[in-house]
């Protein structure tokens, strides 16, 4: 027996290989891991006995132990969210009376502790006096928390161990507080060292390296981007994009903005330099390459998200959305890849959320069949990602009466009946709740456009009908998704009415009858076998 994409291995050399490739996975998980987990113990002992060697002989050591500050700031990262780990895990542990294990915890934390802050300093140029205080305050409460947990273990008195339980937990949440406060100056420090490089340096190959350091800081989460953002990174990253000696560093620092304009401090910040007008004259500047265009509308489609909660600042983007829109519309008719596509359409699609008046621009240029046209290229429109920003588009649009012609001129019913067969083919979640996205879109758009007649002659033709059935009784052709239940019911009640012999009765009497929450329920209630 074969199995799925694997059809050139037999099912008896399939195991072995599997048992192979975990084997491999697992050993060199260990040897990335082994670093961080050596005996406790023997590192500490290790650690506060310093190799005393020559001064160049140091510095040659330590630069060849060096791989970058990336991956140097990786390490670091592991390592705090281990120490974060085992804090959590001794609070939870102590709340059970476990002290032996809270105490050979606690010397792993006070290893982990040591050995960041040695590794920390190994690669760091600098420190400051308020950084050093804080890696003493730490070290010091840790070894007390480790001594006091030792003490406890010496007693079996009940009544001593809850009186001392108090003081261990207050001892815990100090060492929590100064190891917090240590992360956040030292991501702060490393965040400051990059922007100076940014602001000071005029090579290319220096302001790179930094903008790199800065996008992968970014990638570690919103609590990154806000410290990035207050130090002054959206700041230096625009003024970066303003000065033609960086043109080719223009993609990159575009989409280190992207990145930290997920978060409210960078919007803010984007707001202050008059971001919005840098980039639509970068979208506007027919000498920019693809690649700088397409990062661009990366940051528009960040800001623009109808997820984020703070856009409501963003006056700015109104006075220059016409030629935004305009932009972007010409990016997804001239792009040359199903990424360049996706990162226009998708920044178009949050634009029609962001203001109404953006379906009226779209409308006047002609953007209906640019996107219509587009999907039938399979090369440009190649994920359920992109059919989902451009069904979105189609729905936004739907509510304007001039809409319903151009989606019959541009065959948008039949993209719409094909939408509504979106299936997942990779099992993965991401793809397949796009796929839900797209069924559930195209019928809100159905149902929206099909207050035309025209429009509604051309999906009964089409046999919309009998698929938006099919979905409403089959909970696993929508992948048991309640929103595309409720879509097609929508959708097959606005046809019904357009089209009522279009129904069988028993469709009709379930379906479209009753309220709309009755017939809900009874979808959401099928069994696979009464299809």
């Amino acid at each position: 027996m074969a199995f799925k994409g694997e059809d050139h291995l037999d099912s008896l050399s399939l195991p072995v290989q599997r048992m192979h490739l975990i084997q491999v996975d697992s050993v060199q998980r260990w040897m990335e891991d082994l670093k961080l987990m050596t005996d406790c113990e023997c590192m500490c002992i290790l650690q506060s006995k310093p190799i005393s060697i020559e001064k160049d002989e140091q510095n040659e050591l330590i630069l060849s132990s060096q791989y970058s500050t990336c991956d140097n700031l990786q390490l670091l990262l592991k390592r705090a969210w281990i120490i974060s780990t085992e804090l959590t895990r001794i609070a939870q542990k102590l709340e059970k009376n476990r002290w032996q294990r809270v105490h050979s915890m606690t010397v792993r934390v006070n290893c982990h502790v040591h050995s960041m802050i040695n590794e920390y300093n190994t690669f760091t140029r600098s420190s400051s006096e308020e950084m050093h205080q804080l890696e003493k305050l730490l070290i010091d409460k840790c070894s007390e928390f480790t001594a006091f947990t030792e003490r406890c273990l010496q007693t079996e008195d009940e009544e001593i161990l809850k009186s001392m339980k108090s003081c261990v937990n207050e001892t815990l949440t100090t060492v929590a507080q100064y190891f917090g406060q240590l992360i956040e100056l030292v991501l702060t420090q490393e965040a400051q060292n990059l922007l100076r490089q940014i602001e000071l340096s005029g090579s290319l190959y220096v302001t790179e390296s930094a903008i790199s350091g800065l996008f992968s800081l970014a990638q570690e989460g919103a609590h990154l981007c806000r410290i990035i953002a207050k130090e002054g990174g959206v700041v230096a990253l625009f003024k970066i994009c303003r000065q033609d000696i960086f043109r080719c560093l223009y993609p990159q620092a575009l989409r280190t903005l992207a990145s930290i304009c997920c978060v409210e401090e960078g919007m803010h910040q984007l707001e202050k330099v008059d971001g919005i007008l840098c980039l639509a004259d970068i979208l506007t500047d027919t000498s920019h390459s693809e690649a700088t265009h397409a990062e661009a509308a990366a940051v528009i489609a960040q800001i623009t998200s109808p997820h984020l909660t703070f856009t409501q600042h963003l006056s700015s983007f109104l006075e220059n959305m016409e030629e935004i829109v305009t932009a972007l519309v010409k990016l997804c008719q001239e792009a040359s890849s199903g990424e360049v596509f996706l990162l226009a359409s998708a920044a178009l699609a949050n634009i029609t959320f962001f203001d109404t008046m953006a379906c009226e621009i779209l409308l006047q240029l002609n953007a209906m069949k640019i996107l219509l046209a587009a999907c039938s290229d399979k090369r440009i429109v190649d994920t359920p990602f992109s059919r989902d920003q451009v069904v979105t588009i189609l729905a936004n649009m739907s509510v304007l009466d001039q809409c319903a012609s151009e989606i019959i001129q541009g065959n948008g019913v039949q993209l719409l009946m094909e939408m509504l067969f979106e299936k997942c083919s990779s099992g993965n979640a991401a793809e397949a709740a796009a796929c839900e996205r797209v069924q559930q879109k195209s019928a809100v758009t159905l149902a929206r456009l099909s207050r035309d007649p025209e429009v509604a002659d051309e999906a009964v033709k089409l046999s919309c009908i009998p698929r938006l059935i099919k979905l409403c009784r089959s909970p696993t052709e929508r992948n048991n998704s309640d929103s595309v239940l409720v879509a097609c019911l929508a959708a097959l009640r606005r046809l019904a009415v357009m089209s009522p012999d279009g129904l069988e009765d028993s469709d009709f009497q379930q379906l479209v009858k009753p309220r709309l929450v009755d017939s809900f329920l009874l979808c959401t209630n099928m069994e696979e076998s009464f299809v």
